[in-house]
């Protein structure tokens, strides 16, 4: 065989095995995913949304790449519902008015749904918000046993935490909340109310800025 077939040969093999090499770390890399799961509740104008996207965007504003992205249980809850009704779904997904109109019927349609399949919801926000690629999950709408439940038997104790954002009552009329009968007292909202293992209570009352409100949790991530 001449020297150039024989070099011919070794670029390819040198190419092929770059190439190999380069997709086998992609897939170790997506195996390890996630390697955080932060669970997040709170009642209605708490603040949890708010909090929840400063912590994805500063988690991501650290690497070149995004470590981190919301996973919104109710996100395609809300588009099967905006689907099947004729609504804006984003405007579904916000803080509006257009939502809380909704709000007590698409709770009970949901309850039909997971009453059938706890797991329905949360397996279809992952596919929704294609959290396999990404690092980080940060769940920022936990309302039920059934969702603590269901991360916890997918993953260990080392990889989920459990944060709980308080704001009294005074703070939240101040936002907006009014209490709403079928809603407020609905498992959406006091689901976890009896929950005592969170790994961190935050008080949201809107004196403290958010990097010291959630230093705690990103130090321990």
């Amino acid at each position: 065989m001449t020297t150039d077939k024989v070099s011919k040969q070794k670029r390819k093999f040198l190419r092929q095995y770059s190439i190999l090499h380069v997709l086998s770390r992609f897939v170790r890399k997506q195996e390890m995913n996630p390697q955080k799961v932060l669970l997040f509740c709170g009642k209605r104008k708490s603040g949890k949304d708010f909090l929840t996207e400063w912590l994805c965007k500063h988690l991501n504003a650290e690497e070149n790449d995004k470590q981190a992205v919301i996973v919104r249980l109710s996100g395609p809850l809300k588009q099967c519902y905006a689907e099947n009704h004729g609504l804006d779904f984003q405007k579904l997904l916000d803080a509006s008015d257009y939502k809380e109109k909704y709000r007590k019927d698409m709770i009970a349609w949901s309850e039909k749904i997971r009453n059938e399949d706890p797991s329905y919801f949360c397996l279809k926000a992952i596919e929704h918000y294609k959290a396999e690629q990404y690092h980080i999950w940060i769940i920022s709408d936990c309302r039920r046993k059934t969702d603590f439940q269901f991360f916890d038997s997918r993953f260990t104790d080392d990889k989920t935490m459990k944060i709980r954002i308080w704001a009294s009552e005074e703070v939240r009329v101040q936002r907006g909340f009014s209490f709403q009968g079928g809603v407020d007292d609905a498992e959406s909202e006091r689901g976890l109310d009896d929950h005592e293992n969170f790994d961190f209570i935050v008080e949201n009352n809107g004196n403290v800025e958010p990097h010291e409100l959630l230093k705690n949790v990103v130090n321990s991530i």
